[in-house]
């Protein structure tokens, strides 16, 4: 087990003194003897106990030595040492005896599981504990939050409820000292610069708020924004009826000449109704509401002095206009709450009477959180360089729709939603259709803006178009001032990696903080994980950012985080992703072989084609496991009867005689020849070799075992695990592209049948550990059952093979 903690700072011991003040575990400073002082820390850190004879049946149940309880040792005139501290700190951090740990050798498993240590083989003094006692309050334990939360979860911080008036801090971060049931929950309408229903009247935004019952008596809290499409409710059945068939064959598109401005979109220039005119002004809200669709993260913050801020934006239920994804007028929505935080837009009680309301109760520094489509907006708001933002947390965010429906000129489903799209998701979060009455106000115009949307996404071509540019975030990335973290997937295939790859090349040089973790697992929050303090690492940045804590949280977060995916509970720092120090690694492909570059070849082909037989055919589509299991196979598939096997062509390298680090995006190139006048292909880049790989979702270690405050909201601590059985195989990467766009994604060329072109292709970016002894694949098809349209059409391709290769970027400074 291991556990990383990069959210937790070093300070100097008079500042851990005023700390521990602050916390009220000493008075004012430690008392001298260090064995008394021991003994008053357990005592208050024992909540349970309301008598001294129960702390002293629960120090009976610690172990101070192998064969010596706490009880006993408390009342003995042995020094406190190393081993006797830690022995006993391991079992408050919850690590199990003869379990997690060895009794003889605490010191030694402390720093095993990379645990922060105090290097004093004894502690003499009340202030050599008072510093370790320090520590260890900052010190993560077996469940995944730092002992000083598991106390403030069993209740230690109720008792500052009643008379705390501002946050608390300690190492650095906010603690929960705010009553989170004691919460005002309240509702407003932001006034958007917008008229998207085109009803003549600006629309109106619905925002839902929690904030700190002490913002009545002056407190201004900073404002955590949470922009969720589906905060408001969702309509699947619509959503599913809306479902496009990705049944249906690649067609022969019509050739161009388009140049990048012909796709460039034109500036976004509404004409708006003038403003509502107030007629008065409210400190008060008219509305409030009983349970919001809460992000556990923000749940963890309201405690620590933090207002939470939801809006579900335009075309939402309670709200006014229409839904068009990923729009412009959706990013407009989102801002215009942001806005109204830091004091510059309006917002009135209810949508007819325009009585103004103001954030009074705002230090005007708003960070945005969020995973997805939340994340999405959050990113959307950020290239706005709107005032008052201050930093971004998004997790697995699209930064362009184009690389979230589409690929090289190709309609590509996110995982798992095939058929879905654009309009499809507009269904989905339309959710003002939930409300009879106000549907009926909107539902013909609603139609025909749907109509709009399905002609201009346009499922036929997959091409690139002032549509999709308009919807490219990545055009405005310039503008962003507002510090970010990003948070992505690196086996997300929903929001695939290129969306967090492309925005962190595109801001790069900009000068702001920026930062990455990268995870290895799919579309998910890593907030509630054990081998990490990610939690911890935004209290601290969140300190930074709203409340001007001086923790050089800038400094401290490491720029890059990358999540091994060999060592189970491994995160590493880098110096940057996708970095221009990489080594180029460049292969030959010849028949079943990756072959070297610098290594002599043989002039070859290849040949596949991309039809099955119907029944095989519907059952890969009902089955993508067992088409993914048979892409790969290299030998028979578990029915006798490999059935991909003139599908696709698969190469390998030789085994690796050491671990290769690949990074950043691997490229593709091959001289295809179609037998038809249009065709597609698609790649993937495989790790072979037996290993017990990491679980491709987090296990639950321990349900609703999380809050970080007293008698409130809960999560499960979750971990990838390693799984029970060894695999032969796993994707590292994947690509996709039309062969009428091997030049770009807007311009369409010819393809005459049976003459080779040579096209390139850029995979998703990864960050992969290929461990020596396994041997490094590339997969040539063309139908993706998972994300392509699906045509089963009689399609052959032929290769050129010494003519094609495979190119990855081999990381440099990984320490090992």
């Amino acid at each position: 087990m291991k556990i990383n903690q990069f959210g937790r700072i070093k300070t100097d011991l008079k500042t851990e003194l005023k700390e521990l003040t602050d916390i009220r575990f000493i008075s004012s400073k430690p008392v001298e003897n260090a064995k008394k002082q021991f003994k008053d820390f357990l005592r208050m850190a024992t909540l349970e106990a309301h008598s001294d004879t129960i702390v002293n049946q629960k120090m009976g149940n610690l172990l101070a030595a192998p064969n010596n309880t706490v009880a006993d040792f408390l009342e003995n005139d042995e020094p406190i040492t190393d081993s006797v501290f830690y022995l006993i700190a391991l079992q408050l951090l919850q690590f199990q005896v003869d379990i997690d740990f060895d009794p003889e050798k605490p010191v030694q498993s402390f720093k095993k599981m990379e645990l922060p240590i105090v290097e004093q083989s004894e502690l003499k003094t009340g202030a050599d504990v008072a510093h370790a006692w320090y520590v260890l309050l900052t010190t993560h334990t077996k469940n995944g939050e730092t002992y000083l939360d598991q106390l403030a979860q069993q209740g230690y911080f109720v008792p500052f409820y009643k008379d705390s008036t501002e946050p608390l801090i300690f190492n650095g971060k906010t603690q929960p000292v705010f009553d989170p049931h004691q919460t005002i929950r309240e509702v407003v309408y932001v006034e958007a610069p917008l008229d998207t229903d085109e009803d003549g009247k600006r629309d109106l935004i619905k925002a839902e708020i929690l904030r700190p019952a002490q913002t009545k008596d002056g407190y201004n809290a900073p404002a955590l924004y949470t922009s969720s499409p589906y905060n408001q409710g969702i309509n699947d059945e619509m959503g599913e009826k809306a479902t496009h068939n990705a049944d249906v064959p690649l067609v022969e598109k019509e050739t161009n000449n388009l140049t990048k401005e012909n796709v460039t979109a034109e500036p976004f220039a509404p004409i708006l109704p003038a403003e509502r005119p107030v007629e008065g002004h409210a400190k008060e809200a008219e509305q409030s509401f009983a349970k919001e669709q809460s992000y556990t993260l923000n749940n963890y913050f309201l405690a620590r002095g933090f207002a939470i801020v939801y809006s579900a934006g335009i075309g939402t239920r309670d709200s006014e206009g229409i839904r068009d994804t990923g729009s412009v007028e959706e990013t407009v929505s989102t801002v215009a709450i942001i806005e109204w935080l830091s004091g510059n837009r309006t917002a009135f009680t209810n949508k007819t009477d325009n009585i103004a309301i103001d954030a009074w109760w705002s230090n005007k520094k708003i960070a945005m959180t969020g995973r997805s489509y939340l994340g999405t907006l959050a990113t959307a708001a950020a290239t706005t360089g709107v005032k008052g933002l201050e930093t971004i947390v998004s997790e697995a965010a699209i930064s362009s729709w184009y690389d979230y429906y589409r690929d090289g000129g190709l309609v590509a489903a996110p995982d798992t939603f095939q058929g879905e799209d654009m309009d499809v998701l507009a269904m989905e979060v339309f959710s003002r259709m939930q409300d009879a009455g106000d549907y009926l106000g909107i539902k013909d115009y609603f139609n025909k803006v749907m109509e709009r949307l399905g002609r201009d996404q346009d499922r036929t071509t997959g091409n690139y178009s002032k549509f999709w540019d308009s919807r490219n975030y990545l055009n405005n990335a310039k503008n962003i001032k507002a510090d970010m973290i990003m948070v992505h997937g690196l086996n997300d295939w929903n929001v695939k990696p290129r969306n967090v790859g492309n925005l962190w090349n595109a801001i790069r040089d900009l000068p702001i903080n920026k930062k990455v973790v990268l995870h290895q697992g799919q579309h998910i929050y890593i907030n509630a994980f054990r081998s990490i303090d990610f939690t911890d690492m935004l209290n601290l940045w969140f300190s930074y950012k709203l409340l001007d804590v001086q923790n050089d949280a800038d400094k401290v977060l490491p720029n890059v985080i990358i999540q091994d995916n060999v060592e189970a509970e491994t995160w590493n720092t880098y110096p940057d992703w996708q970095d221009a120090s990489d080594t180029d690694k460049t292969f030959t492909l010849q028949p079943k072989f990756l072959i070297e570059s610098n290594l002599e070849t043989k002039p070859a082909a290849a040949s596949f084609k991309d039809y099955l037989d119907d029944d095989i055919f519907d059952n890969y589509k009902s089955n993508l496991s067992q088409w993914h299991t048979d892409l790969f196979n290299t030998e028979h598939a578990t029915n006798g009867k490999n059935n991909m096997r003139n599908n696709r062509l698969i190469f390998k390298s030789i085994q690796l005689d050491e671990d290769w680090f690949i990074d950043g995006v691997p490229e593709v190139k091959v001289s295809v020849a179609a037998n038809q006048p249009f065709g597609m292909l698609s790649f993937q880049l495989v790790d072979y070799g037996n290993a017990k790989r990491l679980t491709t979702t987090p296990t639950i270690l321990n349900a609703k075992s999380l809050s970080g405050s007293y008698d409130w909201r809960t999560d499960d601590l979750r971990e990838f695990t390693l799984q029970k059985q060894s695999t032969p195989w796993k994707m590292i990467s994947k690509g996709h592209i039309n062969l009428q766009n091997r030049t770009n994604n807007y311009k369409v060329d010819e393809v005459k049948p049976n003459e080779f072109y040579d096209v390139s292709v850029k995979l998703q970016p990864t960050f992969y550990h290929l461990v020596k002894g396994h041997q490094l694949g590339l997969v040539i098809y063309a139908t993706d059952f998972e994300t392509t349209v699906r045509g089963n059409q009689k399609l052959q391709y032929s290769l050129q093979l010494n003519d094609s290769e495979l190119t990855v970027h081999l990381n440099n400074n990984h320490k090992g």
